[in-house]
């Protein structure tokens, strides 16, 4: 119910944005047109992230969602939209298994150049090519605290990443859980 309600508030907010760029164009004010559309583009994309939010697993193996700590922020044009989801504390000093996912990620790139390169993945012994639901990815070891050798998994869909954290696990582990995340229907959302 209240997300029926905050949707059909965005599409007023994306209806009001859009006559607001259309009347700018029409008096020749381009730069309050283009701000419109800005703030258009903003709301899409933060309305995409709650439908993300709506696809992650509601828990990875004992780990369950927190639902509560749910976040879609940021801003939509050069770095994207921010979905994080918390789950349960695994680890013993309270590190949370977290899953993330960033638009328009400028780190796609890279992840990109070494996902199509095995030889810039094997020359470091701390990452590792995986495939995760049938996507190409890099599980790579990471810094917890006290020095205890965590493990990261990311996966890029066009020009958005998704991350995923699990501390406390082995790679091995990381890797079979990050394969539950249903990544085609994030894709489809985020592309």
């Amino acid at each position: 119910m209240i997300l029926a309600s905050f949707q059909g508030m965005a599409q007023q907010d994306f209806e009001k944005r859009l006559a607001e760029a259309k009347t700018a164009y029409a008096a020749n004010k381009l730069d309050d047109a283009r701000f419109a559309m800005q703030q258009m583009m903003q709301e899409l994309d933060i309305l995409t992230g709650k439908e993300v939010l709506k696809v992650l697993p509601e828990k990875f193996d004992t780990a369950t969602a927190n639902k509560a700590k749910d976040n879609v922020s940021g801003a939509s044009g050069w770095v994207g939209v921010v979905v994080h989801r918390e789950y349960g504390t695994r680890a013993a000093d309270g590190s949370q298994t977290t899953l993330e996912i960033l638009t328009n990620s400028p780190l796609v790139g890279m992840l990109n150049t070494v996902l199509s390169m095995p030889m810039l993945a094997g020359a470091n012994p701390d990452q590792k090519i995986v495939r995760i639901a049938g996507y190409k990815g890099l599980s790579q070891k990471v810094s917890g605290p006290n020095g205890r050798e965590d493990y990261e998994v990311q996966v890029p869909l066009t020009n958005s990443l998704l991350t995923f954290k699990a501390p406390g696990l082995s790679q091995d582990k990381v890797v079979e859980l990050a394969n539950t995340i249903k990544i085609a229907d994030i894709a489809k959302l985020v592309q």
